[in-house]
């Protein structure tokens, strides 16, 4: 079913996945905190990711680099200088826009009656400015990395060498990065201060094409197979050749249905030797691969997959939300993938007697060390599943009269609220196929 941002957003809100940040403050403009099921759904989408992109491959490692580089890093890069968005202003209602995105009249807000005056256009840099050290003055001028990439790319010598690797070889890391946007909104989709998943696949030139198409096939199954993202909602949007970056050849995105529209997920790129070059350039310091096969050397051309966590998160949240009826009563329910589930089991006592709490706690205290469980007594039980449903909980085991009689448990599931009796010491063994199938 399709869903609107604002039910997704009061989602967030209700069940403790996303809060406003600094709200007791009136909030803070495009910044958002996640809360205890947030943080477990980012994490589980993390690991997803570094599981998918590194652990189950040979030829690509992670590193984890400062936010915080030296100031010449965004020189070479090209930041410095042509890192920024056409800036302007409406002398009106004194709001700004993109020169490029100003929004229709409809939904502007000068008073009525009134037009909207805009100054001329001028460029506006996105990187954020800091200085390091407690003087502020030029030569203590730094920037808050606008992307992770160039991490990696300066610890391209580092990596090669101390993990001995050739190409093709990857270098893949998550961090934060932060940027200045004129216009940030639509809940998540774009922050000022966001996390990123990318990977540097350094390849020889010669062979980019076929690993740009490679990769490209590659992060689309990860959201279909691997995240369980409807096909119908993700498509490629291969771009032009006026569309391209500076340091492209090649850009595909894959694009999500969201319920503004079509929009980026993630981005795909053929950036070149661009990268290495430049900084070789900058750090006069030898970033070539030298081939002792073939005796060749050379600067390795890079295939870049990179996505945003915070645009996963929304994404899953947007795919997994359904609304049925159960037992003639409306259902929220968040058909999330298992592996990514905040809590993946809900444990209920029937009843608060009888020794069924006691026994629902040491089932509890038995899984814990295995999966993320919530206990939950109160209400009826209907109501406990669903309000384990609503935040995508896959599986319910509730102890009753029987379980005190014989060690079984029902085992419910979440989308088919089918359940099943099982004894207590076989669970932990179903639940672990359940949700690695």
């Amino acid at each position: 079913m399709s869903v609107s941002m604002e039910t997704i957003v009061n989602l967030c809100k209700r069940r403790g996945f996303v809060f406003p940040s600094s709200e007791i403050y009136g909030g803070f403009a495009s910044t958002w905190d996640y809360g205890p099921l947030g943080v477990e759904l980012k994490r589980n989408i993390r690991e997803a990711w570094w599981h998918y992109m590194v652990t189950a491959r040979e030829n690509i490692v992670g590193v984890e680099t400062a936010v915080l580089m030296h100031p010449r890093v965004w020189e070479a890069s090209g930041h410095v200088a042509g890192f920024s968005d056409p800036l302007v202003d409406c002398r009106t209602c004194k709001r700004r826009f993109r020169a490029d995105q100003i929004p229709p009249k409809a939904d502007r807000q000068c008073p009525k009656g009134m037009e909207c005056d805009f100054t001329e256009a001028r460029q506006f840099n996105l990187m954020f400015k800091t200085y390091v050290g407690p003087v502020e003055d030029e030569a203590a001028i730094a920037f808050l990395r606008p992307e992770t990439a160039q991490g990696m790319f300066v610890n391209f010598l580092n990596v090669q060498q101390t993990s001995r690797l050739k190409p093709p070889f990857g270098i893949a890391q998550i961090g934060k990065s932060f940027r200045n946007e004129i216009t940030p909104g639509n809940f998540i989709f774009r922050t000022r201060e966001f996390e990123q998943m990318e990977m540097e696949f350094f390849v020889k030139p010669g062979s980019d094409e076929e690993w740009f198409d490679y990769w490209r096939e590659q992060r689309m199954r990860w959201y279909t197979d691997h995240l369980g993202i409807k096909k119908t909602h993700l498509r490629f949007y291969h771009y032009k050749k006026e569309e391209l970056a500076h340091y492209a050849k090649a850009c595909t995105d894959i694009e999500y249905s969201y319920p503004f529209g079509w929009g980026e997920l993630e981005g795909i790129a053929n950036r070149t030797d661009f990268d290495l070059r430049r900084h070789a350039e900058y750090s006069g310091k030898d970033l070539t691969f030298f081939d002792e096969e073939t005796r060749e050397r050379y600067f390795p051309y890079v295939i870049e997959p990179a996505v945003g966590v915070d645009r996963v998160f929304l994404v899953c949240l947007l795919d997994a939300y359904d609304e049925d009826v159960q037992d003639n009563e409306p259902r929220v329910v968040l058909r999330l993938h298992p592996r990514l589930a905040p809590i993946k089991v809900g444990i209920f006592p029937l009843l608060r007697k009888e020794g069924q709490p006691e026994k629902a706690l040491a089932i509890r205290d038995l899984l814990k060390h295995h999966f993320t469980v919530f206990y939950d007594q109160a209400g009826s039980i209907g109501r406990r599943y669903r309000r384990q449903d609503e935040i995508g909980t896959p599986f319910g085991i509730t102890v009753d009269h029987q379980t005190m009689q014989d060690d079984t448990v029902t085992l419910r599931d979440r989308d088919s609220t089918q359940q099943i009796r099982i004894p207590i010491d076989r669970l932990i063994g179903e639940l672990q196929a359940r949700l690695s199938s």
